[in-house]
């Protein structure tokens, strides 16, 4: 019996050492073969850059407000973007007047008829500069950054992001609590 055991042994040994390789094989193959969608979390800087608005007025309501700066928005269709937005919106208090985006004491952000105007430039005007009888300026309390993740999600709420960058539900409504 024993002449049969030792026998074995190189043959279990040689198997043994083929699945380690298989193992090893595999798990290169499946890195190799994995990879995550990249996303620009932080525009570069000369995608964030501030533009100062050309004033024609004194924070006249209309959407021509801005029609001769060109603000784009580096964060157009960014979900990270939008669901940082939201938790800004919250952080801020920005629901304390706009309740959620339905209107309480400020206007509401979920139709269609905006006072400025629904261009990010006019929103991000609207959120760095501030507007008359209560919006107050967040320009020298947020980052330029920040600034273009609250007009992301924003406009957002009124379905002006494409629909695969916005989240069904609120990050609060979700089962379990979302990754930072």
């Amino acid at each position: 019996m024993s002449a049969l055991h030792v026998e074995r042994r190189p043959v279990e040994r040689r198997h043994s050492c083929l699945r380690v390789l298989l193992c090893a094989l595999l798990s290169a193959l499946c890195a190799l073969a994995c990879h995550r969608e990249t996303r620009s979390i932080v525009a570069s800087a000369s995608e964030a850059q501030r533009v100062v608005p050309i004033r024609e007025g004194n924070n006249q309501p209309g959407a021509k407000l801005l029609a001769r700066t060109a603000l784009k928005n580096p964060y157009e269709g960014n979900a990270y973007a939008i669901s940082q937005g939201q938790q800004l919106f919250d952080q801020q208090n920005c629901s304390g007047c706009h309740s959620h985006g339905g209107g309480n004491i400020g206007p509401p952000l979920m139709d269609d008829e905006w006072i400025y105007g629904s261009s990010p430039a006019n929103i991000y005007e609207s959120i760095s500069e501030g507007r008359p009888n209560g919006m107050p300026s967040f320009g020298g309390h947020l980052d330029d950054y920040q600034i273009w993740q609250l007009v992301t999600y924003v406009r957002s709420l009124s379905n002006l992001e494409p629909q695969n960058a916005t989240p069904a539900r609120a990050d609060a409504m979700q089962a379990k609590k979302a990754e930072e």
